[in-house]
């Protein structure tokens, strides 16, 4: 049984209801979403009001339409489940045939949009509703800047210029200024979160200092702000707060749930009242057999095992991949039966087995990044001791040989393919592939097509249909 965690319904309660406060065009999602509660006569906490907006992380789009365009997409998995099975657009979305109507990018932009307009809306409630405690109110301001932050984060990378809900117009900014809005967010976040060992016991989960810089150095990261980038990560290595887990796949196991290498993870609960990352879990897990526990999507590739083998790196493999005939650590056999001969093991849940409410955390953001966005940030600045110290702390950690080349360009390699190995399943590698321009030719050796306009998602086609002035992404 789970304790001493940060339990979150996706609703604050049956008797609110969602409205929009102006035009409504964001695929029939409010610019700002309002709570109204008069009815019930209830008055809710601006700390309810926050609560809402971590619960949003738990829908049912994050167990398939994210998958589709974090995953699937890359060369890191396969579609999965039955050769007849498309599910929905999710071959498309692994063959690189997609359009700008598949189903996935439209679930997901309107997911963080809304998610966005939850946040705003918590803040705006939480300044107006009259706290006395300065430091209480900011810290749950900071807590939904931090979330807002972090879905804008999702936006900008996929689809580059995106509207800021916030405006009184409806125009896509340029990604730079999106990115300045989510640093802001960031930096006030920072100032304002407590550390995570400050927090009470019933509050473990929430967003903190350390979950903020982190995410932070992650945004420098993407902008190629590399000075920045080095500053943030070993603000946070240096900190105290963290360590790395000693076995790597403890991570993903109960024991590793908000362990001490986590900065920031989705939290679950596994009841039908307030359930958690609804069926996470269950979409990935093993496929047929005697084990029947879920639907086999979003499975490992081929590609993937076959870097895993190259690198002799066998202890991230094992963590990261169920195979076929595999007994796994809980003791639970994964027949021949089973459909595919591979399945995402970072995904897998002992205890819920294939019931649709998961009890498992999505790791969002955890400190063996954070290390690896110091190699990078360092090599390119010219640091490569700085850089090889971080990145083998990575490697030693799951027994690899220490790497000692100081040549830049290959050093950057290097790094690229660690962030793969270490990272793989953690929903960063397309993105990675587009940042680093690796994405044509990795997407080739799978003897797959990359387009130049995939670059960036395509603007979902009912958003277009909503907003006309609003311009398509260039090729769509």
């Amino acid at each position: 049984m789970k304790i001493n965690k940060l339990y979150i319904a996706i609703v604050l309660s049956a008797g609110l209801t969602l409205h929009s406060c102006k035009d409504s065009k964001f695929l029939d999602v409010p610019s700002k979403e309002n709570v109204e509660a008069e009815d019930s006569g209830t008055v809710y906490t601006p700390e309810q009001f926050v609560n809402g907006v971590y619960g949003m992380f738990t829908d049912w789009d994050y167990a398939f339409s994210f998958l589709g365009i974090t995953e699937m997409i890359s060369d890191n998995a396969d579609k999965g489940s039955s050769a007849t099975d498309s599910g929905g657009d999710k071959l498309l979305l692994d063959n690189l045939t997609y359009t700008s109507t598949a189903g996935s990018f439209q679930s997901m932009w309107a997911r963080w949009y809304k998610s966005i307009g939850r946040a705003t809306r918590a803040i705006e409630y939480t300044e107006e509703y009259g706290l006395t405690d300065e430091a209480y109110k900011n810290r749950l301001i900071g807590e939904a800047r931090f979330l807002r932050a972090l879905n804008y984060f999702y936006l900008v990378r996929g689809w580059g210029d995106v509207p800021i809900q916030e405006r009184d117009y409806i125009k896509r900014e340029p990604a730079a200024e999106v990115y300045a809005y989510i640093e802001a967010d960031l930096k006030f976040a920072i100032d304002n979160l407590p550390v995570k060992s400050a927090y009470a016991a019933k509050d473990l989960g929430r967003a903190t200092k350390g979950a903020a810089q982190g995410l932070l150095s992650k945004v420098y990261l993407y902008q190629n702000k590399w000075q920045q980038a080095a500053d943030m990560a070993k603000t946070v290595i240096n900190s105290g707060g963290y360590s790395l887990e000693k076995d790597y796949a403890t991570i993903w196991r109960l024991a590793g749930e908000n362990g001490p290498e986590s900065l920031f993870e989705w939290q679950a609960r596994g009841t039908s009242i307030a359930h958690g990352i609804q069926q996470y879990s269950q979409v990935q897990a093993p496929r047929g057999g005697a084990v029947a526990l879920g639907w086999g999507f979003n499975i490992p590739s081929q590609n993937l095992l076959n870097a895993f083998n190259a690198e002799n790196d066998s202890i991230r493999r094992d963590a990261t991949i169920i195979f076929r005939g595999e007994t796994l650590y809980d003791g639970r056999l994964i027949d021949n039966g089973v459909e595919n001969p591979m399945y995402n093991e970072k995904a897998y849940s002992s205890a819920n087995g294939g019931a649709g409410d998961t009890d498992k955390n999505i790791r969002y953001l955890r400190l063996g990044e954070i290390y690896l966005i110091l190699a990078e940030a360092a090599n390119e600045l010219g640091n490569s001791n700085e850089a090889l110290d971080a990145l083998n702390i990575i490697r030693t950690r799951v027994k690899l040989p220490k790497i000692t080349t100081t040549d830049q360009a290959q050093l950057r390699q290097l790094i690229w393919k660690e962030r793969r190995l270490e990272l793989a399943f953690e929903h960063d590698r397309w993105f990675d592939l587009i940042r680093t321009k690796q994405a044509k030719a990795a997407m080739a050796a799978e003897g797959k097509t990359f387009q130049d306009k995939m670059m960036l998602f395509p603007i979902p086609e009912n958003q277009r249909i909503q907003t006309p002035e609003m311009p398509q992404n260039p090729g769509w």
